[in-house]
């Protein structure tokens, strides 16, 4: 059967696909242009499972508010270079992500994995047509839903970090809320919210630095207090000097404000993974001498 331009076209408008790709499938396929859609579908997942062993470290953060700013959603898709991730496909399909998100709500990647787009394609199949179309692996690393009765307020700082804060502040002060916590990196909001166990290790540490010193043991004891305090200010939102103004700390700003946060999420694309740094000169050599 002749392959017309028309065939080749539409079978790319419906699948996404590239244009050689759409023509393969259908020689394959006899022209059968359902038969060359679930080929293509098929090849797109193999070719998912043959990338899921590399490590995907780079990728972007994208935050969606609803228009009253009740909910707040934040999430971090991953591809293994940067270049994939200003791609268009790759930023379409985050876009839609979010919105799904934004609808419904899933509990976990898993239980979004089942939902469909909005062109009714489940995130699970436009994943694996993304990875075949982009011929990066991509994952959907994470996402958090923050449901507020105040408000929440969102900040992105390119698409390497985002911010979600949960606050009773005004809208300009909560968005310099969200923009210092980008900036600094708190992990918590006040000492009455770190775990024991996250304080405990801290001064395990303090405590064998201090020793290290010989001075006397009421001194060493002043020593790891002093040590402590400093550093749970440094890990503490309402603790640290705030980023605009440093002679007051956030917690001073907001309650001047008569205001408070009770939450914030903040995402930085690829913290926490170990990205293989390549030698590619000892590689080519290796290659070279096998």
């Amino acid at each position: 059967m002749v392959i017309t331009a028309s065939l080749v076209k539409e079978l790319r408008e419906r699948t996404g696909s590239g244009m050689m790709e759409c023509k393969k499938a259908l020689v394959e396929c006899d022209g059968d242009i359902e038969a060359a859609a679930e080929f293509l579908r098929k090849s797109g997942a193999a070719r998912a499972d043959k990338k899921a062993g590399r490590v995907a470290a780079d990728g972007a953060i994208k935050t969606i508010l609803t228009g009253d700013s009740k909910t707040g959603v934040i999430l971090e898709i991953n591809s293994e270079t940067d270049f994939v991730a200003k791609d268009e496909n790759f930023q379409s399909f985050a876009d839609a992500v979010l919105q799904t998100l934004l609808e419904h709500k899933p509990k976990s990647v898993a239980d979004l994995y089942d939902l469909s787009l909005e062109g009714g394609q489940s995130v699970k199949e436009a994943l694996h047509a993304l990875i075949g179309k982009v011929g990066e692996k991509i994952d959907i690393r994470r996402f958090e839903i923050i449901e507020s009765e105040r408000a929440v307020a969102s900040y992105l700082h390119g698409t390497r970090i985002g911010v979600l804060v949960d606050s009773s502040a005004e809208s300009d002060m909560a968005r310099n809320m969200a923009m210092h916590i980008a900036a600094v990196s708190p992990q918590f909001i006040d000492e009455t919210s770190v775990p024991t166990e996250f304080i405990e290790k801290e001064k395990g540490i303090l405590i064998a630095q201090a020793e290290d010193s010989g001075k006397p043991s009421e001194i060493i004891e002043k020593m790891i207090q002093g040590r402590l305090k400093k550093f749970l200010a440094e890990v503490t939102l309402l603790e640290q000097p705030y980023i605009k103004d440093e002679d007051q700390t956030v917690g001073e700003l907001l309650a001047n404000a008569g205001a408070s946060i009770s939450g914030f999420v903040r995402y930085e694309v690829g913290e926490g993974i170990e990205k293989k740094v390549e030698d590619f000169a000892t590689e080519v050599a290796s290659q070279l001498n096998s």
